[in-house]
């Protein structure tokens, strides 16, 4: 007979509904999303209690072969987690219980339902944080190769939205692979804060029992282990920060580069055409086509900002150890991976069908965006450059300002090589990363139980 279907902590007390529904909220929806990193970590536990010499090995293989099957049943979708279960630690344990008897009720010896939350968390954030990046680069190098087809076509550079400068849209585009590729380096800090294995805290304190937790650790591709459990709860909502500031500053990166495109291909400016499938047409109006993937971009930008600071809302203000607030951390992180991934996978097949309207661009690059130029190049010979900048700005104002712009190119020349070559080995670095991870759990499942790790 299947067990009954209640919270892992009930004690046989009345139960308030209406308190009950408010405590468990969304849980069994949010929840399902960490249901097969659950059954991993779960599975590594049973390991090490079997190292420990805490549960018989047939019972550890019982449990493995049906966390196994657990794991597969959550990837499809088919696991329900009832309110009553409330999360999805409840629902794993019931499944273990039904099919594999007092085994499952064994598998939560040493463990709480803190360190099981957490390590089941960041398994998904430490995955999804890597694909996050490997997305990241295919961006930036979308960018450079946007860039290198048009290196050195004109088109003004811009203060204050006025005309300042010549630029090129090599440079332009060269600008924007260059920033993200200043976050994938700030990806791999984020990750390395990941790599803690947090299982053996327990509740905050300690398991009340010798557990081996570097063996964990190794299990599961972890480095090294989180020592101390109180800095364990502490680093709940510390994390999920991490994660939340990086994926919105990959943000503020692109959100510039959006709003730039949306004006450039503008019929004002019509530097730049947008490729027909990532506009739409208006209800009313038959002529028009609206960057609505920019602007749902743009917007998605600043949802994550928002995202962001909810997550640093829920999170601050707290004393030591853990607290039910934290709760409330795993929608909007799981949101944030969500809307991130989903915008990251359709640009670079905008960036790679941008057409950009050179005649256009260079047409808007006029005499004046070369006063700068002109006014250092009579201080490189010699005149004091506040007396060159009064001298170029009167030939401006009087119309006889006649530059030769070949003589100024230089500074708009980008560095399409080095930036490539970093991205690279960047996406090299995630993909052994992220090979190694799925060794590791690999071995969760198939490695004989007296079989020293590799």
């Amino acid at each position: 007979m299947a067990p009954e279907a209640s919270p892992l902590w009930a004690k046989n007390l009345p139960l308030d509904r209406a308190i009950h529904h408010f405590t468990v909220g969304d849980e069994p929806t949010t929840d399902r999303a960490l249901l097969a990193w659950d059954a991993i970590g779960s599975a590594a536990h049973a390991r090490t209690l079997a190292k420990g010499g805490y549960l018989a090995h047939e019972d550890v293989r019982a449990l493995l072969a049906a966390l196994k099957e657990l794991h597969g049943e959550a990837l499809r979708g088919t696991i329900t987690i009832t309110p009553e279960m409330e999360d999805c630690h409840t629902a794993l344990e019931l499944a273990l219980i039904e099919r594999c008897g007092e085994a499952g009720k064994r598998i939560h010896l040493g463990r709480s339902r803190n360190d099981q939350v957490i390590l089941a968390l960041r398994l998904l954030m430490r995955e999804e944080l890597a694909q996050l990046g490997e997305q990241v680069i295919q961006i930036a190098l979308a960018f450079l190769a946007l860039g290198k087809t048009h290196a050195t076509t004109p088109m003004p550079g811009y203060t204050h939205l006025r005309r300042a400068m010549p630029s090129t849209w090599g440079l332009w585009a060269s600008a924007f692979a260059e920033g993200l590729l200043e976050e994938v380096e700030a990806l791999h800090a984020v990750l390395a804060r990941f790599d803690r294995c947090p299982l053996g805290a327990a509740a905050g304190f300690g398991a009340p029992l010798e557990l081996d937790r570097a063996h964990t650790a190794k299990l599961l591709g972890f480095a090294q282990v989180q020592r101390n459990p109180i800095d364990v709860m502490n680093s709940r909502g510390r994390h999920e920060g991490a994660l939340a500031d990086w994926l919105a500053s990959v943000a503020s990166v692109l959100e510039k580069a959006f709003w730039d495109l949306i004006l450039f291909s503008t019929e004002e400016f019509h530097f730049v055409t947008l490729p027909d499938a990532f506009t739409t047409g208006s209800s009313i109006m038959p002529q028009k086509r609206n960057p609505d993937v920019l602007e749902l971009s743009r917007a998605t930008c600043r949802l994550l900002r928002g995202q962001a600071n909810l997550v640093h809302e829920v999170a601050s203000g707290l004393p030591s150890s853990y607290h039910r607030d934290v709760q409330l951390l795993k929608a909007p992180v799981l949101e944030m991976l969500k809307n991130a991934s989903g915008m990251f996978a359709v640009l670079p097949a905008l960036l790679n069908g941008l057409i950009i309207e050179a005649e256009t661009s260079q047409a808007a690059c006029g005499n004046e965006l070369y006063a700068a130029h002109a006014a250092t190049a009579l201080a490189i010979n010699g005149m004091p450059f506040r007396d060159a900048y009064r001298t170029v700005a009167a030939q401006v104002m009087t119309g006889g300002f006649a530059p030769d712009p070949d003589l100024y190119t230089g500074a708009t020349r980008a560095d399409l090589t080095t930036p490539k070559a970093l991205l690279h080995d960047h996406q090299a670095s995630l993909h052994t990363a992220r090979t190694h991870w799925q060794e590791c759990l690999a071995n969760v499942w198939e490695l004989p139980i007296d079989q020293e790790l590799p």
